[in-house]
């Protein structure tokens, strides 16, 4: 069982620099066709100041500085046991090209069903930019399979 003192850890800040190519690389690998996510001056047009990040990029601040990873580690999750539930977001604002993104996130809550055979942890943040302006809130469920 995963252990109910994780609610209200806080994970490390993340912090996510925006960059054109990655930006572009991104838009491509998920299918995005939009060219306000590939051509800066489409997004200018769009009334962007640059390239601004897809739905979804987000997500890779974690991943990238390794605190998602660290988590499950501490969380004591066997990853051959790991299911990704659920990833939301509510977007305030736009993170473009040159912004620097920081994420901040913590447990929120920590369950089970099925009397333990699966057992759920929901994970809350908040990215700002470097302005400290809300940029979004994130929610992700993991599943673990006992």
């Amino acid at each position: 069982m995963i252990d109910k003192k994780w609610i209200g850890h806080e994970l490390p800040a993340s912090v996510l620099p925006i960059e054109r190519s990655r930006l572009q690389f991104f838009a491509k690998a998920i299918g995005e066709t939009d060219p306000v996510y590939t051509d800066a001056a489409a997004a200018r047009d769009a009334g962007y100041p640059d390239l601004p990040a897809p739905p979804t990029f987000l997500f890779a601040a974690e991943l990238d500085s390794g605190a998602a990873f660290r988590l499950i580690e501490e969380l004591q999750i066997p990853i051959a046991k790991l299911l990704h539930g659920e990833q939301g977001f509510s977007y305030h604002r736009p993170a473009c090209v040159g912004d620097t993104v920081t994420v901040r996130s913590k447990v929120t809550d920590i369950y089970d069903k099925k009397n333990g055979a699966l057992e759920f942890v929901v994970k809350t943040s908040r990215a700002t930019n470097q302005r400290d302006e809300l940029v979004a809130e994130l929610r992700s469920v993991l599943v673990c399979r006992n």
